[in-house]
């Protein structure tokens, strides 16, 4: 319960910081890294930031970034709620080889899940 609970803290408290996150601070950051490959000369960087420029300027919108987020959350959340079940089935079956996989499987997808909340 208390796992529940500091999740949830962290998701709102997350959310908050991420809300700032727009489409222009998306694109200043492309600018920065594109000014710097061009200090750099490395053009296949310089293209490919072009392009991601190009891209960003056409399609983004911060209701659209907004909600591939939330969508990365709810199936990062969805991961843990099924590693989550298979431990407690491990855990029920007393295999411990089984109990140690699904604990590493477990581990893994709430630090993918902290990750993406951190992003």
């Amino acid at each position: 319960m208390k796992i529940v609970v500091a999740m949830t803290l962290l998701s709102f408290a997350t959310g908050l910081a991420h809300a700032q996150e727009s489409c222009a601070s998306k694109e200043a950051d492309i600018r920065r890294q594109l000014e710097h490959a061009r200090e750099q000369g490395n053009a296949g960087r310089i293209e490919g930031l072009e392009t991601a420029l190009s891209k960003v300027r056409a399609h983004c919108t911060d209701p659209g970034l907004q909600a591939e987020r939330q969508e990365d959350i709810d199936e990062a959340r969805e991961e843990v709620r099924e590693r989550e079940a298979e431990l407690q089935e491990a855990l029920r079956d007393g295999d411990r080889k089984k109990i140690e996989k699904r604990e590493r499987k477990l581990d893994e997808a709430r630090e993918e899940l902290r990750e993406i909340l951190e992003d």
